[in-house]
């Protein structure tokens, strides 16, 4: 059962008010269910398979998440979930558009064409899908760590010798020279 949502204000379940700010991984799970009309996770996680490999949790997380916001509908069926959009692709599509006018060309179609026409966007590059990394990222640099600098603790302040009173400094007896006046 596709539900009538007003997609421009936001309202029904909670849909976003921008479907484009559904998450990368959330817009090719609504692509890979709107062929199928309505699929379980495994039917989602088998097609995304192909171009973006994820965990069966991953999928399911995520499609959970689409439920949360009013973009697809569940029902339980046995032990799974089977969801549906609740907006077609077209409606999507149309809806995206709509916000990229309003948001970048200020509303005017004719600017937005004229991009089209003469800015780096191709027929070629609008259905050509996302590359598939097939290889792992590469893993990052060790972090640098500065060569250890050994600390050295200062010397403890030497005490000063207590003068007797009516000794000025100048008086100091060199050590290991006897005074007459101390026999």
């Amino acid at each position: 059962m596709n539900m009538a949502l007003d997609i421009t204000s936001g309202r029904g379940h909670g849909l976003r008010k921008s479907l484009l700010e559904l998450a990368p991984l959330e817009l090719d799970c609504m692509n890979a269910l709107w062929p199928m009309g309505e699929a379980s996770v495994r039917d989602i996680r088998e097609r995304l398979a192909q171009r973006r490999p994820r965990a069966y949790t991953t999928i399911m997380t995520i499609m959970d998440r689409l439920a949360r916001k009013g973009v697809v509908e569940r029902h339980k069926v046995g032990r799974a979930y089977l969801y549906r959009a609740n907006l077609s692709a077209e409606d999507a599509r149309t809806h995206a558009l709509g916000q990229v006018v309003e948001n970048f060309f200020g509303g005017k179609v004719e600017v937005a064409v004229a991009q089209l026409r003469t800015g780096s966007i191709t027929a070629s590059v609008e259905a050509a899908p996302r590359p598939v990394r097939t290889q792992p990222l590469p893993k990052p640099a060790p972090a640098r760590v500065a060569s250890p600098v050994e600390i050295k603790p200062e010397p403890a302040p030497q005490p000063v010798p207590e003068q007797a009173p009516d000794q000025s400094p100048e008086e100091e007896v060199p050590p290991g020279r006897l005074d007459a006046a101390l026999l």
